[in-house]
């Protein structure tokens, strides 16, 4: 159709259920052509029934991919028809099942014919066409089922938006920012530590005069984010990731991962051998990310912040 070459690939969802109502209308004309008072959306259930016997209404919805309620209303239909009943004959009286009557197992015995019937047009229709429509449809629910068309929307969305996010070196201009961003979260999870004061109120004597970096995110050329990489005076490790803070009306753009994409490839170009950091577990998004960048938890040192639980480390050359 005309409509959907405008549209594009935004109105898939249309464009199934239009040929998926398509497909319905002919399922109907074709019970009738075989005599058979049935209508195509019981399918699915009576099927079911018809091969295995016996089912509740939880297992029936689990099996089919349906809602119970929707379920109890297809039974609900086939019970008026004379097709299922509920309880009938059951083992177990505590469990409410249903199963085929009489008449429901004669009706199955006739849909075997006609089933041979469809398949084997569905069969010329997949000759037919250059791509198998069935084979298509299998692939696209395991793949759909491993991440959902929300959650690539959502990826996409955030890759689009992150490419309007720029990493800048650190400017005096931007000591408030450093500032506020920093004490707002802390503020919100723990409190503000003398160790802090001292980063956040000096950034330049405490960080950057001593060898570090400080980055901060821009989006529309407004500061949304920063973070430091502090020069250690340690044996074992040379920096510090730190001071990460992403201002709570702008989340959701991959802001964090780009400032610590930064800090990273910072410490690789200043030869260091491996980035030390300290968090709290209660912060699991920001765990998430320091993991995603190959962050790997350590035990036994020290710390100046009583909110510390964790401390992590990432080896940037391989160790010998």
């Amino acid at each position: 159709m005309e409509l959907f070459e405008k549209t594009g690939k935004m109105a898939l969802g249309s464009r199934l259920r239009l040929l998926t109502s398509r497909i319905t209308e002919d399922a109907a004309r074709i019970y009738e052509l075989y005599n058979v008072e049935f209508a195509p959306k019981w399918f699915p259930a009576f099927f079911l029934l018809s091969a295995e016997g016996e089912k509740t209404i939880t297992e029936i919805a689990n099996e089919i991919g349906h809602s119970q309620p929707s379920v109890s209303k297809i039974i609900q239909e086939m019970t008026t028809a004379g097709l299922v009943q509920e309880n009938r004959e059951s083992s177990d009286k505590r469990r409410n099942v249903v199963a085929l009557t009489e008449k429901g197992a004669e009706i199955a015995k006739q849909i075997k014919v006609q089933c041979a019937d469809v398949d084997a047009a569905i069969d010329s229709v997949i000759a037919e066409a250059r791509h198998n429509l069935w084979e298509a449809i299998a692939e696209w629910e395991f793949l759909l089922d491993e991440k959902s068309l929300f959650r690539r929307v959502q990826e996409h969305k955030k890759l689009r938006e992150s490419k309007d996010v720029e990493i800048v070196a650190y400017e005096e201009k931007y000591q408030t920012a450093f500032r506020t961003f920093n004490e707002e979260w802390i503020s919100t999870y723990f409190k503000m530590e003398e160790a802090d004061y001292k980063a956040l109120d000096h950034p330049k004597t405490y960080i950057l005069d001593k060898g570090g970096k400080i980055f901060v995110a821009l989006y529309n050329n407004e500061p949304v984010g920063v973070c430091a990489l502090i020069k250690m005076d340690d044996p074992e490790y040379d920096y510090e990731l730190a001071k990460m803070a992403v201002s709570p009306k702008i989340q959701g753009k991959s802001i964090g991962w780009l400032l610590g994409q930064a800090v990273v490839n910072a410490a690789k170009e200043l030869g260091a051998n491996k980035i030390y950091l300290e968090s709290n577990t209660a912060l699991k998004p920001a765990i998430n990310l320091y993991q995603k960048l190959g962050f790997k938890k350590v035990i036994g040192r020290s710390t100046p912040y009583e909110r510390c639980n964790i401390q992590m480390e990432l080896a940037l050359k391989p160790s010998n």
